[in-house]
């Protein structure tokens, strides 16, 4: 079950994610996971990463289809993978193609997690961390027993810099200006399937899981 799992930011994909590894026991594979432990073991790639990252340059193209191909290439992902992060451009998806069939393996489905930009806004605005533990709250959806006390330790709750209205809306024009081509990639190459994310987190995983299982 090898699949590409797109959504907004905030759209709860990191929660399906984790569901999809326990119901498919297969590797969830993001780009920042790739990316550190290619730096942490030391590849060349990974040695290249690191030095555009250190100077605060984005890592060229070349890298990254790199790291994703040293990654992709090792043994656990070849029963399975939910890959999350990559590809972010039509290019990107061009060669992740490629860099499949040169595994002998190819996409089964490609998930988007949708979610409308006014309800991720609010989301983001209201969400709430415990500045000890880290544990997750919202004002509106689940708020703390104490206002501005965390249930679990007490700690204090804090919003985060990014988590303002203005921040988010530029994040979602930013995603969606990049993502639109990668939808219209995806439905011609008749893998795409979507999910409505404004449903409870157990609906959206049963949606998921029955559409991925038809």
């Amino acid at each position: 079950m090898h699949l590409l799992l797109m959504g907004p930011p905030g759209a709860g994909k990191g929660t399906q994610a984790a569901n999809l590894v326990k119901e498919f026991g297969i590797p969830h594979i993001s780009t920042g996971d790739m990316f550190r432990a290619a730096i942490k073991e030391g590849t060349e790639l990974g040695k290249q990463a690191k030095a555009c990252i250190d100077a605060g340059n984005l890592v060229p193209d070349e890298i990254t289809i790199g790291i994703v191909r040293e990654r992709l290439a090792q043994d656990d992902c070849k029963k399975g993978f939910i890959l999350d992060g990559f590809p972010r451009t039509v290019d990107q998806a061009d060669a992740l193609t490629k860099i499949l069939a040169d595994l002998g393996l190819s996409l089964k489905s490609v998930v988007n997690i949708t979610v409308p930009s006014s309800d991720l806004v609010e989301r983001a605005v209201g969400r709430r961390i415990c500045k000890s533990c880290g544990a997750t709250f919202h004002i509106k959806f689940s708020p703390s027993k104490v206002e501005g006390k965390c249930d679990e330790c007490g700690g204090e709750l804090y919003q985060r810099a990014d988590d303002t209205e203005e921040t988010m809306k530029n994040r979602l024009s930013v995603y969606e200006a990049q993502t639109k081509p990668l939808i219209d990639y995806y439905q011609k190459a008749g893998l795409y399937l979507e999910i409505d994310g404004r449903q409870a987190i157990d609906k959206v995983f049963k949606d998921m899981v029955d559409a991925l299982k038809a």
